[in-house]
């Protein structure tokens, strides 16, 4: 990517990469941000916890989750919330509404979902 493009997001396209789940990647060397769109809600149980390297924030754009890190209570949150997840916290999620979109963001990228 040279310094004048401009990332549009509209001009992402999507990717299916698990049942009712939708992402858009946009990313600069060092900063990456990833929209994804879940339609296969509300969910019985949390999805598996998971941790990677990256710092993580995330902003609940439609909703509602149960957020879950090692060493937390749960968090309840909805549209408008935003978390952070440290580097190498185990956390997971648990949909608790029919659809959410949540928007991730990655420092430093993370090279594992660029596919």
């Amino acid at each position: 990517m040279s310094e004048s493009t401009i990332l549009i997001f509209e001009n992402t396209p999507g990717e299916k990469f698990r049942d009712g789940f939708e992402r858009r990647i946009l990313h600069t060397a060092n900063l990456m941000t990833v929209v994804i769109d879940i339609t296969n809600g509300p969910w019985a149980a949390a999805d598996p916890y998971h941790s990677h390297p990256q710092e993580q924030t995330t902003y609940v754009a439609e909703g509602e989750i149960l957020y879950l890190a090692e060493g937390f209570e749960p968090q309840r949150l909805k549209a408008g919330d935003m978390f952070a997840v440290p580097s190498g916290r185990p956390h997971s999620i648990q949909l608790l509404s029919s659809q959410a979109r949540l928007i991730d963001s990655f420092n430093p990228i993370r090279e594992d979902i660029l596919g």
